[in-house]
């Protein structure tokens, strides 16, 4: 399985969902804390173009948002 990338914040409700989901679903993934990784939040914006959390990196398709829908059409290419 590819690499996938949990761009978030401790603080940030919908990030903790995102993860949840992701351990759900038994999907292995980073998660970089942009509020103490400054490099991680440098290459989000760069990526993104947007500074919102949670940002997931999954083959290179970046998904800003819990987005239920388009988390699961993303995981379904990877398996």
């Amino acid at each position: 399985m590819s690499k996938i990338k949990v761009y978030s914040t401790p603080t940030c409700p919908y990030c903790h969902m995102v993860k949840q989901f992701l351990k759900d679903k038994k999907v292995e993934f980073e998660d970089l804390d942009v509020s103490i990784n400054e490099s991680a939040g440098i290459e989000m914006v760069q990526k993104s173009g947007q500074i919102g959390v949670p940002q997931i990196e999954i083959n290179g398709k970046i998904i800003v948002g819990f987005d239920k829908e388009a988390l699961e059409d993303e995981l379904k290419k990877v398996n």
